[in-house]
């Protein structure tokens, strides 16, 4: 790892961060970092990671809520991708999920709940099919 990644901020975040998008996800991010990109892996995980999500005043699964609307919002269907899992990982169900794109079809427009509904849809299926006893059909 990364000299500059040698922080107890940085530690407290990477929890966080693995437990959240996964730690298979998370150990790609910061292996493909390099001398450009360092500085802001460095900076969402110590700062999204560590301090936000590490916060008291929100629980996991009201910061995944709040975060799959505002990208829905912001039409960020890579991050709308990772946060789904997330969510998954949170407690949220298919459900809970379902209502969160509802609500933004209302508040931020029918294009960005099809969108971000669509990506959901196909994170839901593949953790569906991950979880699938092998030779089940």
């Amino acid at each position: 790892m990364r000299k500059e990644f040698n922080t107890e901020l940085f530690a407290k975040g990477l929890k966080n961060r693995q437990e959240v998008l996964g730690a298979e996800h998370v150990q790609k991010s910061l292996d493909a970092a390099d001398d450009f990109t360092a500085d802001m892996q460095k900076l969402v995980t110590e700062w999204c990671w560590g301090e936000l999500w590490g916060r008291p005043g929100l629980d996991r699964r009201t910061r995944s809520i709040v975060n799959l609307s505002m990208l829905s919002a912001l039409n960020r269907p890579h991050e709308i991708r990772l946060h789904v899992r997330g969510a998954l990982n949170n407690g949220l169900t298919q459900d809970d999920i379902k209502e969160i794109f509802l609500q933004v079809a209302i508040y931020c427009g029918v294009p960005a709940a099809l969108d971000g509904m669509k990506v959901a849809a196909e994170v839901i299926a593949e953790e569906k099919a991950k979880r699938k006893p092998a030779g089940a059909k």
